[in-house]
């Protein structure tokens, strides 16, 4: 096999795996019997007893000095200080103690006391090798205080080796911790209110119930063409039709599209259905589910985050598309022609993005749809920083929602913005099949004319619509960008363990 190229430092590491090794040391155990925490540990001590700990995980901190021996361990959990010495340990074990670097996973038995110092520590008398560290983590040096500071800096470096980012930056670990909670919070909100969790198809024949691209593969067993799905929707309205009246799902979705701060090609989305809603009580679900989010991660509704005050308590504003199209972008857009909102929108890109020739330059081919939310982003959503939730959208931009009632050029949707960023969409959702050919047809004929993005026409679906679905409310809440709010990290990279980077090393 081909070795790569070692430093010096990882060099010797190995020096000491072959040491190990000719010791009778195994230097890659298969298990260790813990019975405290870092954590626990220093809760259970009491000056009065001795307590006998055995306590596991990676070596942060060495100091040598002649037969004894200072190390810190840490776990999941914090850290606590080991204390070795060679009277204890004996020849063989002390000899084990100093061939250990920085970074090695150990095992320890001993029991508490308190140095000079008052740190709490574990007198080692038993010690076991658990995983040899062969290449050191950028831990970085001690500071006066025995902090590390690590070396690890660089954002691309640390996406590409999270491992490496997570060992030695305890902060991103409690990010990760804090989507998990923010996950099992969603869930437990929707299970209490009686709704099914399930699960549908990421391989999909037909691609639908968002406008995006898709990433294609091939089934050869099959010989056909299949899409990784870029929502669940539809399938979760096919759940509604068959009988199961409250349905979510918390999943993977890939659309084909650019990586920003906002935008990864897989991300996580949860959808929710429920039949007999409309939007508005679709709204009073989404809006309760995310403030209960913020107190149960974060203890609070008002969130420090971004150099801005956030405050979650409900009500939020209830604002109509319409109204603020006009506030912001001067445009009547239930008057304004396709010339009207063209004109506009080269404008405000050749102002606001200039250099962004590729986007100009689409401009002429835009759809009316394209031209309305291109014009909402440029001129709108730098607006919309406190929780808002914008009403009822023109009918072009929502293929799958219902008109609204009274005013038919407009749908029954919403979307919810947070410091500018879109974090939920919802529908009323249209259950008229023949209606729902037609917004089918008027997206083929948008992809026609090049919209590469526009919905595809699904005969399945249409099927299902005509065996009847209830009227039925439906959101979807981008789990990324409500994790980026509520840890206050400013890249969606920064809440997904192992984001898509373009290829490297």
């Amino acid at each position: 096999m081909t070795v790569p190229a070692r430093s010096f430092v990882e060099q010797a590491r190995r020096e000491k795996l072959k040491l190990l090794k000719e010791l009778g040391i195994e230097p890659f155990a298969y298990g260790f019997d813990r019975t405290h925490t870092a954590a626990e540990a220093l809760a259970a001590y009491r000056p009065e007893e001795e307590l006998e700990v055995r306590a596991a995980g990676r070596i942060v901190s060495l100091r040598r000095h002649g037969k004894t021996t200072f190390a810190h361990l840490a776990d999941a959990s914090g850290k606590i200080q080991l204390y070795f010495r060679k009277d204890q340990l004996g020849e063989h074990g002390y000899r084990l103690v100093e061939l250990l670097d920085l970074g090695d996973h150990i095992g320890v038995s001993g029991r508490l006391f308190t140095t000079k110092t008052g740190e709490i520590t574990v007198r080692v008398e038993g010690l076991v090798l658990l995983a040899k560290a062969l290449r050191p983590l950028p831990l970085g040096k001690e500071d006066e205080s025995g902090e590390r500071h690590s070396t690890l800096s660089d954002p691309e470096t640390r996406y590409r080796q999270r491992y490496a980012d997570l060992a030695v930056h305890p902060e991103v670990r409690s990010v990760f911790r804090m989507r998990a909670r923010t996950i099992a919070y969603v869930r437990s909100f929707l299970d209490a209110r009686g709704y099914v969790e399930v699960e549908t198809p990421v391989l999909q024949p037909i691609y639908g119930g968002a406008l995006a691209r898709p990433f294609v593969t091939h089934h050869n067993a099959l010989d056909s063409r299949l899409y990784l799905r870029i929502a669940t929707e539809l399938y979760l309205k096919r759940c509604i039709v068959g009988g199961l009246e409250k349905v979510y799902e918390l999943g993977k979705d890939f659309r084909n599209e650019g990586l920003d701060r906002l935008h990864n090609p897989e991300f996580t989305m949860l959808e929710f259905y429920e039949a007999y809603a409309d939007y508005l009580r679709i709204l009073e679900l989404v809006e309760a589910m995310i403030h209960g989010a913020a107190v149960e991660v974060c203890g609070s509704a008002v969130l420090e985050r971004f150099g801005k005050r956030f405050d979650l308590s409900p009500p939020w504003p209830r604002v109509g598309y319409v109204e603020l199209m006009q506030r912001y972008a001067g445009i009547d857009l239930l008057d304004a022609g396709d010339d009207r909102l063209r004109e506009r929108v080269r404008a405000g890109l050749e102002e606001r993005k200039a250099g962004d020739t590729e986007l100009l330059d689409q401009v002429d081919a835009m759809t009316r749809a394209k031209l309305i939310d291109e014009a909402f982003k440029l001129w709108v959503e730098p607006h919309l920083i406190q929780p808002t939730f914008v009403l009822d959208y023109p009918v072009e931009l929502s293929p799958l929602a219902k008109r609204k009632r009274g005013e038919p050029r407009l749908a029954e949707r919403f979307e919810l913005y947070i410091n500018g960023w879109e974090i939920a969409n919802a529908f009323s959702e249209l259950n008229d099949p023949d209606e729902q050919r037609e917004r089918f047809e008027a997206q083929r004929a948008y992809r026609a004319a090049g919209d590469d993005e526009a919905h595809q026409l699904d005969e399945d679906y249409l099927r299902a619509l005509e065996y009847g679905m209830p009227p039925t409310g439906g959101a979807g809440v981008g789990i990324d960008r409500l994790v980026m709010l509520l840890a206050g990290q400013s890249s969606i990279r920064d809440v997904i363990l192992f984001p898509l980077l373009r290829p490297g090393e």
